[in-house]
């Protein structure tokens, strides 16, 4: 067993005004998925994209929107979204205050998927 807080775990800025924090993954002997804690400053985003995999997202604290092809949606503190492989999707700090939320996505041949600024398809 393994138990850290993620803000022990060094931040990697994946866009500006977006930090990814890898809590779990190969690094940490975890088989199967990857544990991210992802952290966007008002005004931050992802970027409108897709990929291969799916992802479950759980909102830790702040306000957000997630967007999709068809819609957006705003998101808050305790809400759980499901992104299916080849969605398009994006997330966007809708608020004045760190929007912060769990990412949990797969291994893929035993490694973590690319990061967003690489691996994605933009739309």
């Amino acid at each position: 067993m393994k138990i850290q807080n993620y803000r022990q775990v060094k931040g990697k800025e994946e866009l500006p005004g977006v930090v990814m924090h890898v809590v779990a993954g190969p690094d940490e002997g975890v088989p199967n998925f990857v544990m991210r804690v992802f952290e966007l400053e008002p005004s931050g985003a992802t970027p409108f994209h897709s990929h291969p995999w799916e992802h479950e997202v759980f909102i830790v604290s702040g306000k957000g929107i997630v967007k999709g092809e068809q819609s957006e949606t705003p998101l808050s503190e305790g809400d759980a979204i499901y992104v299916k492989p080849g969605e398009k999707h994006c997330f966007n700090n809708a608020g004045n205050d760190v929007f912060r939320f769990v990412c949990l996505v797969p291994l893929i041949d035993g490694k973590m998927p690319g990061s967003l600024s690489s691996n994605t398809t933009s739309g």
